[in-house]
């Protein structure tokens, strides 16, 4: 038992890999449906 691997940085590697695809998947949410909320405020602008 000289060596015992140090495993505390795993989890935080982790939690960055999900947060980062996390932030990955709503960036290409909103840059697909950005246009289309854009145009759903328009038409309720316009309906004002």
């Amino acid at each position: 038992m000289l060596y015992m691997p140090r495993e505390e940085g795993q989890g935080l590697v982790e939690y960055a890999l999900i947060l980062v695809l996390v932030a990955v998947v709503v960036i290409v949410i909103l840059a697909l449906l950005g246009p289309v909320i854009g145009n759903v405020f328009s038409d309720i602008v316009e309906a004002l």
